[in-house]
Order: C-alpha cells, then structure tokens, then sequence
C-alpha cells in the first residue's frame, strides 16, 4: 500500500511521526529509526548520504511515495543527494528553523541546538544568510545529547543547561530545537529557559509540508515501525512515550543494503 515513508537515525523522528498523526490522523505512515548506525551526527556527508540512499530503497520497497528526511542531520548531508537520486520519489526535510526564529524575538538574539553535521551544513548557512542576517545566533553543536535523550541518561538535565544557559546569558529570547531528538527533551528544556523564552519545534510545520504535498489515499491502519537493531527499545519507548503498542520489525544490514522485514512474517 502507498504510504509515508519517514525515517531517522533513531528515535527522534518520532516527533515528527507524532506531529503528522495529529495534523493528519489517516496518513498511512512507515516509520524506520536506523539505530544500528546512530547517531548520524558525526559520520562523514560520504557515509550519511550512502545511508540515506539505503533506507530510501527499503522504504520504496515497502511502497513509500513521499519520504520524509526526520533527521536534521541526515537533512544537510543528503536531502539534495537523495532528490537528485530518486527523481520519482517527492522528500521532505528538516531545515533550523531560524526564519520564524528570527521573525519572532524580540531581543535579536536566538539559540540554535543541533549537531555539527547541522552546524557545518550548507542547509543551514544558506538559510540564516536569507532570513536571519539581521539576528545574532548564537548556536550550540551538542554532542551526545541525542544519545542522552533517548536513554534517558540521569545527567541530560545537566547536558541540556551546559548548551542552554550560555543562549541564556547571550539574551536569547528564542531557542530553535535543531534536532528531531531535541523535543522529547521538552518538559525539560522548558523548565530550564522558562516561561519568557519562545521554543521552536519544525515539527508541526512539516506535518503540514507532508499535508500539501501527499497525493494518496487515506487509512485507518495503524502506522508500520521498522528499526535496524533490537526492536525491544523502540517497541518500549512507543508504548511509554506515546501510548502505542505494536509489533515493531527488525530490518537488517546485509553489506550495504537495507533488507526489510516482510511486515506480513513475525519480527524477531
């Protein structure tokens, strides 16, 4: 059947997966977290896009038409690799939101948390020289911190204020989440900057990218979740975090290929 196809280095995608549920409840979804390759964040562009290239096959197997790119890195590595590889096939990805960002402060400075792959990327300095030249960024490449969250690691409170507290110092009124990882630290990350500063989350404005761009039909079967290593932590982390429950497969790496699981045959 024709569906989304969404993948990410791990489980930080699911924000993503979880904004299109609520903008788009009947999209038919197919969710792969790479966790057998996480983080993303400090592998070659050579190696991020052969990855890429990878889960975009097995997810076009599975009858993917649209993809979405739920990994910021992945995002600034690959996403024009993968358009010019799969010309059939329409993709989404994930930009810093640093236009809406440098729209909305008031004290002309923002905070930017993202990986260095995000950091380093063309993606990102193309869009703050267009919209946020104006603005004083002051950003945070936050190594571990991804892995941090979804450990759920006993010092993350400590990670997050080590990368927080110096925008805070700087005047940032305006943080950007510049990873899909970042939001599952949310409750956290408010607590820190309190209720003054503004947060941004390119969730849900991708889930409406997703809505004006999905040609086929709607569903009302569950969504299909895939990942490259032990299904047991992602299989957990859905049913604590977002109430779901569901057989999760195990898609395996075979050189360079990424075979997928027959959703029909039990996963292991």
């Amino acid at each position: 059947m024709a569906c989304v196809g969404i993948f990410d280095s791990g489980l930080g995608g699911l924000t993503v997966w979880s904004a299109l549920r609520q903008h788009l409840p009947q999209l038919p979804c197919l969710y792969l977290a790479d966790q057998a390759h996480l983080p993303y964040g400090p592998r070659s562009t050579d190696n991020i896009q052969d990855l890429c290239v990878a889960a975009t096959h097995a997810l076009r197997s599975q009858g993917a038409e649209l993809i979405v790119v739920a990994c910021n890195t992945a995002s600034a590595a690959a996403l024009e690799h993968l358009r010019t590889t799969f010309p059939d096939l329409a993709f989404v990805g994930m930009e810093p939101a640093v236009k809406p960002a440098a729209l909305q402060t008031r004290s002309g400075v923002v905070g930017l948390m993202a990986t260095r792959g995000t950091l380093q990327g063309a993606l990102l300095r193309n869009t703050a020289a267009r919209f946020a030249g104006h603005v004083e960024i002051v950003a945070s490449d936050c190594p571990g911190l991804a892995e941090a969250i979804e450990t759920d690691a006993k010092d993350l409170d400590a990670q997050l204020r080590k990368h927080l507290e110096p925008m805070l110092a700087r005047g940032a009124d305006t943080v950007v989440l510049g990873c899909t990882h970042y939001p599952l630290a949310m409750t956290l990350i408010r607590r820190i900057v309190g209720p003054d500063v503004h947060i941004i989350d390119p969730s849900p404005a991708i889930a409406r990218q997703v809505g004006r761009l999905w040609q086929g039909a709607s569903t009302s079967m569950a969504t299909r979740f895939a990942t490259t290593a032990e299904p047991t932590h992602l299989g957990n982390f859905l049913r604590q975090r977002f109430q779901t429950d569901v057989v999760i497969e195990h898609w395996h790496w075979r050189n360079q290929t990424l075979v997928a699981q027959d959703h029909n045959a039990p996963s292991n």
